[in-house]
């Protein structure tokens, strides 16, 4: 199976330093610091990288959830919030809600909540945070 890769430099102090990340095969490089994690400043952070790839993921599996159900979708869009606050004195991811909005022809609204559901638990990314952080999901159809 596929090992993916990615990087961080860090440079300075906690507060007064920066850093970039970088994705291995080059498809994503950005800077992130003190600010733009825990305040309002410009760049990126790791939460909201957790979020890209968690919306990303999902946005998959829902794709081919559907497909196998004979429903293949136009597109899937589905953004993601990353909740960060301290628990017991150490920050933590606590809850990512997923909102997404499916362009699927023909299916109904019961049959697209239901494959929604169980691609939110059965989806990799899910799989992976699910043991520790709450996973909401709003999904329509478009």
């Amino acid at each position: 199976m596929a090992i993916r890769n990615a990087s961080a430099l860090w440079q300075g102090t906690l507060l007064e330093g920066s850093g970039t990340v970088r994705t291995g095969q080059g498809g994503y490089e950005g800077n992130y610091s003190f600010r733009s994690r825990f305040q309002e400043g410009e760049g990126t952070n790791p939460e909201e990288l957790i979020g890209a790839a968690h919306a990303g993921c999902f946005s998959m599996a829902l794709s081919k959830a559907l497909t196998d159900a004979g429903f293949p979708p136009t597109s899937v869009e589905t953004s993601a919030a990353v909740h960060l606050e301290p628990v017991e004195g150490a920050q933590t991811v606590t809850r990512i809600d997923l909102v997404t909005t499916g362009d699927v022809p023909g299916i109904d609204e019961a049959e697209f909540q239901k494959l929604a559901e169980a691609t939110k638990t059965g989806c990799p990314i899910s799989r992976l945070l699910a043991p520790g952080t709450e996973i909401t999901l709003t999904a329509s159809l478009a």
